[in-house]
């Protein structure tokens, strides 16, 4: 099994991609109010800036910068699933098994290529409780003004991409309203 490792530096900024297992899923936006709490719990613990966010159906894109002398983004995003995860469980979400999202009717995952179908073996949930979130997330490290522009830019149009809107200001789940709200230079 190879082993990714994740560069740490400290005070870093640094851009996310991090996904539901269902991508067709509504989840993040139905139950919004419980991201935003687990965001906040998380944050109150262990603080990071958010420089830009945005929640869609069944994934997010962010852009933190973390304290200096601290590199710790990956515990920090582990937190946020972990909380997010089992406040909205509490709260009687609870997501299935399904092909569509890679999962066998006995609860084994899946793997399909080709002619074959392979069993890898039981889900990682102790419980069997489906997982939410994608055991991994994408991130990439800022390099600079002109980087971080575009990250926080790609935050913002993301909703526009996927067919949601026609304008990043008419998505109401991004921080565009915060940072960009009337000004039309800043795409």
């Amino acid at each position: 099994m190879s082993r990714y490792i994740r560069p740490r530096v400290p005070g870093a900024c640094v851009f996310f991609t991090v996904n539901l297992v269902d991508r067709g899923a509504d989840t993040l936006v139905r139950h919004v109010d419980v991201l935003r709490q687990a965001v906040a719990v998380t944050r109150a613990k262990r603080p990071f800036g958010i420089d830009a966010w945005v929640v869609l159906p069944d994934h997010m894109h962010c852009v933190w910068t973390l304290p200096e002398g601290d590199a710790d983004y990956s515990g920090r995003m582990a937190a946020i699933k972990a909380q997010f995860t089992r406040d909205v469980r509490r709260s009687g979400f609870t997501p299935t098994l399904s092909p569509k999202n890679g999962y066998g009717a006995n609860g084994g995952r899946v793997r399909r290529g080709g002619a074959y179908e392979e069993r890898v073996g039981v889900n990682p949930d102790l419980r069997g409780e489906a997982p939410i979130w994608q055991k991994r997330f994408w991130e990439h490290h800022i390099r600079g003004d002109e980087d971080f522009a575009a990250h926080v830019r790609y935050c913002w149009i993301n909703p526009v991409k996927h067919g949601l809107v026609g304008h990043p200001g008419e998505w109401p789940f991004s921080s565009w309203h915060r940072d960009a709200d009337g000004d039309p230079g800043i795409l």
